[in-house]
């Protein structure tokens, strides 16, 4: 390995990007330059040095919808594209490349039991229903920004994966390295730019407030930028897991056709849970488009629960429309920004002049269904860390370090942030 590798990572930027992309890159290069003293960007390369000696460690978290476009990209299988990455990015000097499956999994099992909770509680006075979920940055910073009262009181409280990788890379991770948290650079690659947004919130643990869970986050598509623009030679290299043990956990997915999945999780422990009916497979009934579908329990006729999703900002106006007149007829909503879902985000699917690719989004969406599936609650490794790292699953740790609030319209924006 080349000893100037060792200390270089790319941040890319390009010209003519809309005011979203835009955003998130400036403050996503101004952190990192503020982070890691690095050197400005010339006019020939869009590139910094990093200097090293203010991070001992550097650590890239890889969401699993970026995953398929890498696979895509490089004509690889999901795992292949998995070790491939891990590589390049190695390459670069990176010491730590970890999947954030295991961060959507805490969030899907909080979501879980926060439903349950909610459905107990739920009365025409107070209600507590439907409940939207809060994974998507992009919804959740319009609901705060624009929506507020009374929509936000309805987001789930449990932390979207990225924010709990991030408590999880620099808490848990980083006690086991006897590194403070501001000691390790944390990157995330994500198929979206409202990730970058994302990152600005303050909302982490008493122990991080110093550091943020995430210092920047990069797209897929930028990855696969910079990748195309190095002459790094690369060699496979395994991913890494927060346990500091050598084997490499199998790449897999939750339940969702092209998200995190949460809605048929969240359904199927609320069945059980609520119902005692065990749920196999879950089937969606398209409403007004394929991105507006829902999802029913029936028992002797009745209704029992009835899901929806609702993924692109013209099916969300209607949910939010009948959820504001009090007319609202569903227990839960899976909310996405983005038509098509997580794989469709605007940071991997897009054609050169920055339209939907859909030939790409059928070939990512074919090699995400054959990933395998894992139920949350399957994971022996959450399970350990609910007791090793947040003292048991009902422990006050796990409501500062999985669980967050909502601000409303009044509240003072960043000064990175959108007007929305």
């Amino acid at each position: 390995m080349k000893p100037a590798l060792l200390s270089r990572y790319y941040v890319v930027c390009q010209d003519k990007a809309e005011s979203l992309r835009e955003a998130g890159l400036r403050e996503c290069q101004d952190r990192t330059k503020r982070s890691s003293q690095c050197l400005p960007p010339t006019p020939v390369a869009h590139s910094w040095k990093c200097n090293t000696s203010e991070h001992k460690v550097l650590a890239v978290s890889v969401c699993p919808q970026s995953l398929p476009y890498f696979a895509a990209k490089f004509s690889l299988s999901v795992t292949d594209a998995s070790r491939r990455l891990s590589g390049f990015l190695k390459s670069l000097g990176v010491h730590y490349v970890f999947d954030t499956t295991i961060a959507a999994d805490f969030s899907i099992l909080e979501s879980q039991r926060e439903f349950v909770r909610r459905y107990h509680q739920h009365s025409e006075g107070e209600p507590a229903l439907p409940m939207l979920t809060s994974a998507c940055p992009g919804w959740v910073r319009y609901a705060e920004r624009v929506l507020g009262h009374p929509v936000t009181p309805h987001l789930c409280t449990a932390k979207s994966p990225q924010q709990i990788m991030g408590s999880l890379v620099k808490d848990y991770f980083a006690r086991r390295q006897n590194l403070s948290p501001d000691k390790i650079f944390h990157v995330v690659v994500a198929p979206c730019y409202d990730k970058k947004l994302e990152a600005l919130r303050d909302d982490f643990p008493s122990a991080l407030r110093s550091s943020r869970g995430a210092d920047c986050v990069l797209t897929s598509g930028e990855i696969v930028q910079i990748m195309e623009q190095s002459d790094v030679s690369v060699k496979d290299a395994a991913v890494d897991t927060l346990f500091g043990d050598c084997k490499e956990e199998e790449v897999r997915r939750h339940g969702g056709a092209s998200s995190d999945g949460c809605l048929v999780h969240v359904f199927r422990h609320a069945a059980k849970e609520l119902f005692n009916e065990d749920v196999g497979e879950v089937t969606y009934r398209t409403l007004r488009n394929k991105d507006f579908q829902e999802v029913t329990l029936e028992k002797n006729g009745e209704v029992l629960l009835r899901f929806a999703a609702a993924y692109g900002f013209r099916n969300i106006q209607n949910v939010i429309l009948k959820l504001k007149k009090g007319k609202s007829p569903y227990h839960f909503v899976e909310v996405l920004a983005c038509a098509g879902g997580c794989l469709n985000g605007r940071g991997q699917a897009q054609t050169e002049d920055g339209r939907a690719d859909k030939a790409l989004l059928r070939q990512m969406e074919g090699i995400y269904a054959d990933v395998p599936v894992r139920a949350p609650e399957a994971s022996a490794r959450v399970q350990e860390l609910y007791q090793e790292w947040l003292d048991g699953a009902d422990s006050p740790r796990v409501q500062e370090a999985l669980h967050t609030a909502y601000q409303g319209p009044g509240h003072p924006a960043n000064s990175r942030d959108i007007k929305w």
